[in-house]
């Protein structure tokens, strides 16, 4: 049976460690007729380490609308195409919904395989509830992030951010502005990397932490709901 049974395939890519990718992952990227990469650069690097030669299509941020109704089409008429991010499963933060949306709207099969992606391990590491989430992914950077802000502040279940490095402090700082300095969290980078760190803790000793220590890396931040019971013995570490 062949492993792409769909014409359009969404396939996790490892967000780190190279080892983090899946047996199904490999026979879909070698049995595709093309991958729509974010990053044909990050790709092509990737499928070259894995042995992989296939043509790659950019599709990303600035180009997406415009190549949406042509790989579509193509998909229709019979082609099979592997959709990827430059790391991790696509569409969570990155290209593909409208791609996946118009290909359903369209007619045509899709299939997400299960992979890697940042947010489950930093939430399941960070021991704040992870029974009951809510992904975020990135904040607004100016027009409508106070607003979010104080909707997300009444938020009872666990929050999952994403964010950069150069705004992890301003964050931070806002985090404890609007929900208080006392709310746990715990923050995230280089997972599945060789420097990967996890630092727990309330939002005020967070701030002091990356005030202290350049930050690197991309982050994912775990913030307890507002009516979460906490373990005092979560220290920043």
């Amino acid at each position: 049976m062949s492993a792409t049974r769909s014409a359009l395939t969404l396939v996790p890519t490892p967000i780190g460690n190279l080892d983090d990718i899946t047996l199904r992952a490999l026979k879909v990227l070698a049995e595709v007729d093309a991958v729509i990469a974010e990053d044909t650069r990050v790709t092509g690097r990737l499928l070259q380490h894995l042995g992989i030669s296939r043509p790659l299509i950019p599709f990303h941020a600035h180009n997406e609308h415009r190549m949406v109704e042509q790989l579509v089409q193509r998909l229709f008429n019979g082609e099979r195409f592997a959709l990827v991010s430059d790391a991790g499963t696509p569409a969570i933060s990155d290209p593909g919904f409208l791609l996946v949306r118009a290909a359903l709207k369209g007619g045509v099969s899709v299939e997400s395989l299960p992979g890697a992606t940042a947010f489950v391990p930093a939430l399941v590491n960070s021991g704040l509830p992870s029974e009951r989430f809510v992904f975020e992914g990135f904040l607004p950077v100016k027009k409508g992030r106070r607003t979010r802000l104080e909707q997300l502040k009444k938020e009872e279940r666990t929050i999952v951010l994403y964010e950069s490095p150069h705004r992890i402090v301003r964050t931070l700082t806002d985090l404890s502005e609007v929900f208080g300095g006392e709310r746990r969290a715990s923050a995230s980078r280089e997972l599945s990397k060789l420097h990967e760190e996890t630092v727990r803790g309330t939002l005020t000793e967070l701030v002091k932490h990356y005030t202290a220590k350049e930050p690197r890396g991309e982050f994912v931040l775990v913030v307890g709901g507002c009516d979460a019971g906490y373990d005092e013995g979560m220290d920043v570490a």
